[in-house]
């Protein structure tokens, strides 16, 4: 029985040891970053009186989407995480098109920091990455909120073979712009340059 428990321990902080590595070797490795794009599909928008919640999943989050990858200098992915960067935004954008029209828009005020940790874990489960393999970023979106002028933005580095979250943390990112979409997208490039200024460099150095 002793002998089988110190198995069990050693198993357990064996693969315990193998997740810590995985995201020690993102930050030490030359490895590119795959970029993967803004998940909405768990998003709430609070207090927005003229966007029809349809034309938001339709339209919107696709052009946001496509907004941030053509806009490099703006949104600078490889200089926030240092890393060079290969985008594929079409698993999203197809997740995206999932998302429930009927409770995205919200004049809840607590739904701005609704999501917990657990829900971008099971949100990263159930994605189909094709076989790709490495690490790839997804912001997962939180709430949106008008009042605040804010959104809240999990940063999530998942290691796509294997669909394990190595990162998720949640930055506000505050919006600016005319119009749905550069209002929302203005918020994503506040987001990397929070991690370009203090994030990154608190994540790699505890791990």
């Amino acid at each position: 029985m002793h002998k089988h428990f110190s198995l069990l321990l050693a198993a357990t902080l064996s693969v315990v040891s193998l997740q810590a590595q995985t995201l020690k070797d993102f930050f030490s490795s030359g490895e590119p970053l795959t970029y993967l794009g803004i998940d909405f599909t768990q998003a709430r928008v609070i207090g927005e009186p003229v966007t029809d919640a349809n034309d938001m999943r339709d339209r919107n989050f696709p052009a946001i989407n496509a907004v941030v990858v053509n806009e490099p200098k703006k949104y600078d992915i490889a200089g926030a995480f240092h890393k060079t960067v290969n985008t594929d935004l079409a698993l999203v954008n197809k997740h995206n098109e999932t998302t429930n029209t009927a409770t995205l828009k919200s004049d809840n005020a607590s739904d701005y920091n609704r999501l917990k940790q657990e829900d971008v874990e099971k949100l990263v489960k159930g994605y189909n990455f094709n076989g790709k393999k490495g690490v790839g970023l997804l912001f997962v979106m939180d709430g949106m909120s008008k009042a605040e002028k804010a959104a809240n933005v999990y940063v999530t580095l998942v290691d796509m073979g294997t669909k394990k979250v190595l990162l998720a943390e949640k930055i506000e990112g505050k919006a600016q712009g005319f119009g749905f979409r550069n209002y929302w997208a203005y918020t994503i490039h506040k987001v990397l340059e929070e991690v370009e200024k203090h994030k990154y460099k608190d994540w790699k150095a505890k791990n």
